[in-house]
Parts: C-alpha cells; sequence; structure tokens
C-alpha cells in the first residue's frame, strides 16, 4: 500500500491511537470556551525573535502585540500605537503609545519597553538592522511616547515595524527584551490578547494559552495583524499531532477543532464530512525553498550552489507533496509571489526546461567538491518538509554526492540551523522549508537578504544583492521598485541566496462548530468561537 493509499485508509477508518489526547468529559459550556488546533509544527522553541520559525511567530501573535499590523490588504496600520509625526526631512519620527495598555502580569506598557523591545528585535530583524545602521538615537520621551532620530530618512519605516514576515517587532516588558537576541528569552510576560500558560507547555504535545481580560483591543474591526483583537474563546490548546491520518480522524470525532494545514491527500475524505469545512488557506499561497550553508565547502562556491539549481525539477518537488492536482502549484524561477507587482522572472531560466545533471556534476567537481557527507535535513513531523527531503535525498545521490541525511523534527532542524559550526562538527549544508506568500511579496523578508554573518541561516554574502535591495527600499516610484526587484532577482538567482522549489497552495479544515474563520497566512483566532 502506498503513502497517499495508507493515509486514506487510516483516517477513514478514525485511527486516533496516537492522537495522545482523549476526548475530555466535561460539560458542554466549558468546551464550547476551549478551542482545539493542530498547528503546522511543535512549538519546541519559544522565542519569536531569536528564531524566525513560523510557529513561534504565529504564538508569539497571541502573546504580545505589536506597534503596527498589517491587514488583509497588506496595508499597514496602527495597533498599539496611538499616533505617529514625521518630520518634514524624514529623519525624526515621534510615537505615542496608546493609553491603557497593560502586560499580563499587570505593569503598564511603557514607552521604555517599546525602545528596549524595538533594539532586541533590530538585532536580528533584516529591516531592523537597516534601520539600526541610520540611526542617531532611539529612546522615549515619556511613559508613552518615544522618539527615533535617523542620520537619513526611512520611507518604509512603518512596513519595518508592522510587517507579517519574521521576525515581528514584539514588544514586551523592557526587562525581557534585555535578554541578548541570540539567546532565548525565559520570562513570557506579554501585551498581547492571550497569555502564554508555561505550566501547561509540554514540547511535542501541547502548548496553552489563556484570554488575558486586561487585553485593550483597538475599536476597529479586526483584520489580520491589525484591528481590534477580540478573544471569545477562554482558551486556546495547540495539539502536535505528527501524523496526518491522526489529525484527520480527530478532526472528525470532534477531539480537535481546527487543523492549519490539511494535507491534499485527506482533502477528498475531509470534504465527505459535512460538519468540516476545507478551503484554501491563503490565495497568495507558499514558496517552498532549500536554504543552502554559503559558509562551507562546497556550497561555499557559487558553482556547487547552482549545481543544485541546474539539477533539480521543481515539479518533483511540487508533487511530492500536492500530488497530481496542478491547479495547486506553479513553478517559481525567482523570489517574489507570483501574481504581485514585483514578480519577475529575470535570471530564472536556470530552472527553466529539462534538468541538467551532467553539467551540474562538472560544476561540483569545479567547486572542489570531495566526497565530503552533505548534511541534508529534513523534519519528518512536517508532512511537506518530509516529502522535499525524499526528493532532495534522491537529487544528491544522482549528483553523485555523499549524502548524511537529518531525518529529525523541526524542532531539532531550528535549533540546528543556528548553528555556524561546519556540518562534521553539528552543522549543515542544507535544510527545507517554506514561506507564506505574503512574506516574499517585497524583498523585505529575512530569506532574501545577503549580507553575510548577519543574514539569516546559511550566512548568504552578496554584495549584488544588497545593493540591489537598497536600491529597492530607496526607491521612490512603482517603476522604479520593479526594476530594483528585476535586477535583484537576477543577482540572488546567480549567487544562490537559496533554491527556490516552487510556489504552491495549501488547505486549512475545521469543525463548523467554529464561526469566524478566515483565509489567511496563518490561524487568526481574532472573533472565532466554537458552538456545541
Amino acid at each position: 500500500m502506498d503513502r497517499r493509499a495508507f493515509l486514506k485508509s487510516a483516517a477513514g477508518a478514525g485511527i486516533l491511537g496516537a492522537a495522545g489526547i482523549a476526548t475530555p468529559a466535561i460539560a458542554q459550556g466549558a468546551a464550547a470556551r476551549v478551542m482545539r488546533l493542530v498547528p503546522h509544527a511543535d512549538l519546541a522553541n519559544f522565542d519569536p525573535i531569536w528564531t524566525t520559525a513560523y510557529i513561534a511567530r504565529n504564538a508569539g501573535l497571541l502573546v504580545w502585540d505589536t506597534l503596527y499590523g498589517v491587514d488583509a490588504k497588506l496595508n499597514v496600520q496602527r495597533q498599539m500605537i496611538e499616533t505617529e509625526e514625521v518630520s518634514s526631512d524624514g529623519l525624526t519620527w515621534t510615537f505615542r503609545l496608546r493609553p491603557g495598555l497593560k502586560f499580563h502580569d499587570g505593569e503598564p506598557v511603557l514607552a521604555k519597553d517599546a525602545v528596549a523591545s524595538i533594539r532586541r528585535w533590530a538585532a536580528r530583524d533584516s529591516m531592523g538592522q537597516m534601520l539600526k545602521a541610520i540611526e542617531q538615537e532611539l529612546a522615549a520621551v515619556d511613559d508613552r511616547t518615544f522618539r527615533w532620530l535617523l542620520k537619513k530618512p526611512y520611507p518604509k519605516m512603518l512596513l519595518a515595524l508592522g510587517k507579517i514576515s519574521t521576525p515581528c517587532c514584539f514588544i514586551m516588558p523592557a526587562r525581557v527584551a534585555a535578554t541578548d537576541p541570540y539567546k532565548q528569552i525565559g520570562e513570557y510576560v506579554g501585551s498581547g490578547p492571550m497569555r502564554f500558560i508555561r505550566n501547561d507547555w509540554v514540547p511535542g504535545v501541547k502548548s496553552a494559552f489563556e484570554k488575558f481580560d486586561g487585553y485593550v483591543p483597538r475599536q476597529e474591526e479586526a483584520s489580520w495583524m491589525a484591528g481590534g483583537k477580540r478573544i471569545v474563546a477562554d482558551r486556546i490548546e495547540w495539539i502536535t499531532m505528527p501524523d496526518p491520518a491522526t489529525v484527520a480522524a480527530a478532526l472528525q470525532t470532534g477531539e480537535i477543532d481546527w487543523w492549519e494545514i490539511a494535507i491534499p491527500d485527506l482533502v477528498p475524505l475531509l470534504r465527505k464530512n459535512r460538519n468540516i469545512g476545507v478551503d484554501i488557506q491563503d490565495p497568495l499561497g507558499n514558496v517552498a525553498m532549500l536554504p543552502i550553508n554559503h559558509v562551507f565547502p562546497p556550497f561555499n562556491d557559487a558553482r556547487a550552489r547552482s549545481a543544485i539549481l541546474l539539477a533539480m525539477s521543481q515539479e518533483e518537488y511540487m508533487r511530492a507533496y500536492v500530488g497530481d492536482d496542478t491547479s495547486l502549484w506553479k513553478p517559481l524561477p525567482g523570489y517574489f509571489t507570483p501574481g504581485t507587482p514585483l514578480y519577475t522572472e529575470d535570471g530564472g531560466d536556470i530552472l527553466k526546461g529539462p534538468r541538467k545533471l551532467d553539467i551540474a556534476k562538472q560544476l561540483l567537481a569545479e567547486s572542489g567538491y570531495a566526497g565530503e557527507p552533505i548534511v541534508c535535513m529534513a523534519a519528518q513531523d512536517i508532512p511537506h518538509h518530509k516529502a522535499w527531503g525524499d526528493v532532495t535525498v534522491d537529487l544528491l545521490k544522482r549528483l553523485d554526492l555523499n549524502v548524511d541525511f537529518a531525518a529529525v523534527d523541526w524542532g531539532t532542524v531550528v535549533a540546528r540551523r543556528a548553528q555556524k559550526k561546519p556540518p562534521s562538527q553539528g552543522g549543515w549544508h542544507m535544510y527545507h522549508t517554506s514561506i507564506y506568500g505574503v512574506d516574499s511579496v517585497t524583498p523585505t523578508y529575512t530569506f532574501l537578504r545577503a549580507d553575510g554573518s548577519v543574514a539569516v541561516n546559511g550566512w548568504p554574502n552578496s554584495p549584488a544583492v544588497e545593493t540591489e535591495t537598497a536600491a529597492w527600499f530607496d526607491a521612490t516610484t512603482p517603476e522604479e521598485e520593479k526594476a530594483a526587484a528585476r535586477r535583484l532577482n537576477k543577482a540572488a538567482i546567480e549567487d544562490v541566496v537559496y533554491a527556490p522549489l516552487g510556489w504552491y497552495l495549501r488547505y486549512y479544515a475545521w469543525r463548523r462548530t467554529l464561526t469566524g474563520v478566515t483565509q489567511g497566512p496563518l490561524p487568526f483566532f481574532w472573533g472565532v468561537s466554537k458552538m456545541v
């Protein structure tokens, strides 16, 4: 029996042995106040500044609020900010916090907390690093006001402070924000609509959040990360279930309420159940990627990285996860989301047409590859990562590379990818991940930056990419932005900042006892209620 047939039969038969949870014997009224989600990954590490992992960002949005937020139309809106002013020369930004903001320990949110939080975020975020490079002073003026003095204008300030891509600028108490940005925080006092229940956190099993009654939502209607984040549920639990068939069965029996990413193989089965809703999670889709370590041989040589692009088939990667439905994926010869203003294929010919294994092997030889093991990581508890990992292992073997396949869980991947050690000493050469299409609409996303030691895991160093990124930030018209994006795309492919594996759509599924579920790149719980 093949994988797809087994998944369908297992889910249809209601195999629940691996769920790890039993249907709770509690009153219906209490059940309605607890919402259970199976997220796309386990919350193994929880510091949304220390890591770019989406699971930490998604949990962070429940626990910490942001100064600004992006709405469903991709517009930046005020969130914790009441007003902002910018001087006529663009060098002085003055921000004032909304009144009544509180942390989960009851203390007021003050300007000094915002300043400390911005500083920690800026150390890890690409846009934050750009701001730090032109900063003259960042300081609190009074309890609700802080001022940022710059050496040159930065027109995309509000996008930097409100963007949806990781890491987001979450506001923490100053004492927590004082934590070294390269070390994980140990205290989870938030400013957002829910409290993190640390005593109930069991990595690999469950994470729990409870409604914070002291949170003051905005008056506007909630839209993605912006507006009034009104939580209806008293408690939200994230249940870790690595096996998709188990999740599908648990959704059908009502043990869980929401499945963040329903795998395509099981969608036809779920659609037969009138109690379950299934839809495309986000029309902007997702970008699959293979980050490559630029620091160690052989991939410190651009020829070795280009060999991967010459040999890989995006179609093989996409079909491995989404199956034969061609409406669910597109080839992606570049780094921007298809159908959005900056999308371009300039420089992308290397990813098109018949694959060229012979030329790829020649480039690997020219790069000096000497037979060392190639450490390739793929999370086995994330179905699409697991599927792509199998494709990559086969690809590397066809290129006559010596493969050291690390089939681990996502938490291990997140921890190990941060290591700058040689691959033979606990480091790595490549791993699999994906980003939301909304993140790659502009060059603001972390994975496209190529400024060496301060870049994201893989540490690409491409002056050409950085030059064109700066050109986009300095652009004053859409035409100038598009021209910079075309040059940036070409430079990023030439230097292989990372290997794009394709663009695809994902499903999500929920029990119809939930109302208020909306499309979006992640589960937005604002306004979602549960009936029994």
